[in-house]
């Protein structure tokens, strides 16, 4: 007999850009994932609480998501995943922007690359690496299609869309990526952006401005 499945996600913000970081948990193993580490703080500290967490997956590597990643990673001895396209930002802090807002940089390497396509196998769902270029070329969305949900960080917001002024940012991989990457998901996915409140993948491509470049 299996057991009855669910996934609970938390959301807190952090950080002056108010990000969105994100405690996945399966509640029958109470095992976790962490989306995105803008800080290890008391409030990280508080909002992973006494979960058992198992993972830290970026969606992609400013700062304002990465910074806490590898201090979170040693605290709890797990591993961080990234795109294998975004690594090298997360090692460059002139790239991942650390070196602009901080005295000291934060410069690290992913513990395991993912790949557009790839399936990852996390608290017992299957999560689907979609390559969503344009904010960063690294840019990454985590799609679970069992809990129609996906982890969107700056690639989509509710009726708005990732910044492409930024190193490796790219307005025509951006809307590529939006269109048809993300718009031709399931209507009532969920999206979880980086920034801002949850919204779903309908109501995005019917409202969303980007959408006018279909």
């Amino acid at each position: 007999h299996k057991g009855l499945k669910i996934m609970q996600i938390k959301s807190a913000t952090f950080g002056q850009l108010q990000n969105n970081c994100y405690l996945v948990t399966d509640e029958a193993s109470g095992r976790s994932a962490l989306v995105d580490c803008t800080e290890y703080s008391d409030k990280m500290k508080d909002f992973i609480g006494d979960a058992k967490l198992d993972y830290i997956l970026l969606t992609h590597g400013h700062f304002d998501h990465i910074c806490a990643a590898p201090q979170a990673a040693r605290a709890f001895g797990i591993k961080i995943y990234a795109s294998e396209t975004e690594d090298a930002m997360l090692a460059d802090t002139s790239l991942n922007l650390t070196g602009r807002y901080f005295e000291s940089g934060v410069s690290f390497h992913a513990d395991c690359l993912v790949h557009d396509g790839e399936e990852l196998e996390f608290l017992g769902y299957k999560w689907k690496v979609i390559a969503t270029p344009g904010h960063t070329s690294g840019s990454v969305c985590y799609y679970v299609p069992e809990e129609d949900v996906i982890f969107a960080g700056d690639t989509l917001f509710q009726d708005s869309y990732g910044r492409t002024d930024l190193p490796t940012g790219s307005s025509r991989e951006l809307v590529d990526s939006v269109i048809h990457k993300l718009f031709v998901l399931p209507e009532d996915t969920m999206v979880y952006p980086g920034h801002g409140e949850p919204t779903t993948i309908g109501y995005e491509a019917g409202n969303n401005p980007i959408a006018c470049y279909r």
